[in-house]
């Protein structure tokens, strides 16, 4: 079971491990990230999932399609060049 920090909002830290994967390249573009999955995973109550997801999809890692649910977004042609 993960440990979350006491003084964090659960959310929060959800969102900053599924940014992480991410990043990795352990979640990557068009990964299902799916609420029930994380209820699971976590141990978290579902809105507490909503939540993340709605941060990350707001940061724009995440894309949501109704009925479906919500996957990595694709690299932004934004992003700096590496090297």
């Amino acid at each position: 079971m993960f440990e979350f920090e006491p003084d964090r909002p659960k959310w929060q830290q959800v969102a900053d491990v599924i940014r992480q994967r991410i990043q990795s390249g352990t979640y990557p573009p068009k990964y299902l990230v799916s609420e029930l999955s994380l209820v699971q995973e976590f141990g978290i109550a579902r809105d507490t999932a909503r939540k993340a997801v709605r941060a990350l999809r707001e940061e724009g890692l995440l894309y949501t399609i109704p009925h479906m649910g919500s996957f990595v977004s694709p690299p932004s042609d934004t992003e700096p060049a590496q090297g």
